[in-house]
């Protein structure tokens, strides 16, 4: 199949979050499933300044955008079996960053446009156009309502939903000013989400699939309570409506092969190896017992991930002799707080504020346990990381945590790998977080648990096989 990804970042170009893993991840496995792939991406100031890659001017496109006529230049590049486009239009996206600014629905208004002008231009005539959350949720809809619509009479439209607290959410006459339609779409609701547009409806409302990142998340979405607002326009689109959950490159989350590991190891040494890469972390850190259980951290510091409910459980942990390590950052307050735990406990506490891939990997393959009491999560990685390094997670079971880690309750240690809660509060991840130490003491169990863990299947190989069922499926 002839399948076209569009998307706000995929690695190895650019990356905030889990989209960039997900579009690239699966991408590169569906072309290893012998499916030709492109990826259409802005051309970041970030790419741009990478000396690793190498750039192929390609093309230019014009767009329109009501009073706006724009000529943006094309650049290409491709990794692992993949073909990636990049749409470069400096004055949106040369910021040192990817998104945040006053005039995002202005950015990605234009960035929607010339993906389609580009597939047209260079006759790509794919099959499935795959979009990603709000910054490309009005594709299909340009599409299938906008002009040139001819040239994807035979091509099928999936969205996914990657988060969607985040809805592209713009004033009214953006429909006119920045995507050329008629106010038409809004007054009779396809595109009208609390009196303002959303990009993220629009795609819920016109394309011709919908996936999000788990099967757990998609039945949150599928509730008032869970559905961000969404409820009504993902109930009447239910049938068409999947949950598949994401998986992990295990390439890069190697404990085999991971140059970050003081010592590299397999299930079958993996706690002597854990113990030589805690010592190193440890040095890094400035903490002192590495005998001791360590807890980590590697998440944004935001409301979304907990940690409004986090400081009860490292007051306790620490006062049972364990060590805690944090690698991060966000909300101010949230970094404050850390710094505060920090100074109280100087020897069992460390933080890293920011993010160190490398500082990262070192982590997930010191760690006995991982903290991920999410409020809500999609989907989630940070868990099947930890998973992929023996480290058990400790997670609220919500979304693809629910899915991924299977809650250890003494009766079911040969199947088991991780822990946790259902109620988002603090005693409740306390508990949870010293039912898991207690365990940590009991070693021929904590070592069933760990290799049951490094055992879990979190390849994407799962993923894309069910992704490319429903593409078949739609043609």
């Amino acid at each position: 199949m002839n399948i076209v990804m569009v998307a706000s970042e995929a690695r190895p170009f650019c990356k905030t979050g889990g989209l960039a893993d997900v579009s690239y991840s699966l991408s590169k496995e569906l072309a290893s499933m012998g499916e030709k792939v492109t990826i259409i991406l802005p051309f970041y100031d970030v790419c741009k300044n990478n000396p690793k890659f190498n750039y192929t001017f390609v093309t230019d496109v014009d767009i329109r955008m009501s009073w706006r006529h724009q000529k943006l230049g094309v650049f290409a590049s491709s990794s692992d079996g993949v073909q990636y486009y990049f749409i470069d239009a400096p004055h949106y996206f040369n910021r040192g960053h990817l998104y945040g600014d006053f005039d995002d629905g202005e950015r990605f208004a234009a960035f929607c446009h010339a993906a389609k002008a580009l597939m047209i231009k260079l006759e790509l005539k794919p099959d499935i156009v795959h979009c990603h959350d709000w910054q490309t949720g009005m594709i299909p809809f340009i599409i299938k309502k906008g002009e040139y619509n001819s040239a994807f009479k035979n091509t099928k439209t999936v969205l996914t939903i990657h988060n969607p607290a985040f809805q592209g959410i713009l004033p009214q006459f953006c429909l006119g000013d920045l995507y050329n339609m008629s106010d038409d779409y809004f007054y009779n609701g396809s595109v009208r989400l609390r009196d303002q547009i959303s990009t993220l409806k629009a795609g819920i409302v016109y394309a011709d699939k919908i996936t999000t990142v788990s099967p757990t998340h998609r039945e949150e979405l599928l509730t008032p309570q869970g559905s961000m607002g969404l409820y009504g326009d993902l109930h009447l689109r239910e049938g068409d409506f999947c949950g598949f959950l994401n998986g992990i490159d295990y390439n890069e989350f190697n404990p085999g092969n991971d140059k970050n590991l003081a010592e590299e190891y397999t299930v079958e040494n993996m706690l002597t190896a854990k113990a030589k890469n805690k010592k190193k972390l440890f040095k890094q850190m400035n903490l002192k017992d590495y005998k001791r259980p360590l807890y980590s951290i590697v998440s944004r510091m935001t409301w979304q991930k907990g940690f409004d409910i986090m400081e009860p459980t490292i007051h306790e942990l620490a006062a049972r002799g364990c060590n805690i390590v944090l690698v991060g950052s966000g909300e101010y307050a949230q970094e404050q707080k850390w710094e505060s735990l920090r100074a109280q406990y100087p020897d069992k506490i460390g933080i890293y504020i920011g993010y160190n891939d490398a500082l990262a990997h070192l982590v997930y393959g010191s760690s006995d346990f991982f903290l991920m009491p999410s409020l809500f999560e999609p989907c989630g990685l940070g868990q099947m990381i930890a998973q992929r390094y023996g480290t058990l997670p400790i997670v609220r079971r919500t979304g693809g945590l629910r899915d991924s880690v299977i809650n250890f309750d003494s009766s079911n240690e040969k199947t088991s790998n991780g822990f946790g809660f259902d109620n988002y509060n603090a005693d409740d991840l306390k508990y949870t977080s010293v039912y898991a130490y207690d365990t940590w003491f009991n070693k021929k169990l904590f070592e069933r648990l760990c290799k049951n863990a490094m055992n879990t299947d979190n390849t994407w190989k799962k993923s894309a096989t069910l992704y490319l069922g429903l593409y078949k499926g739609m043609r």
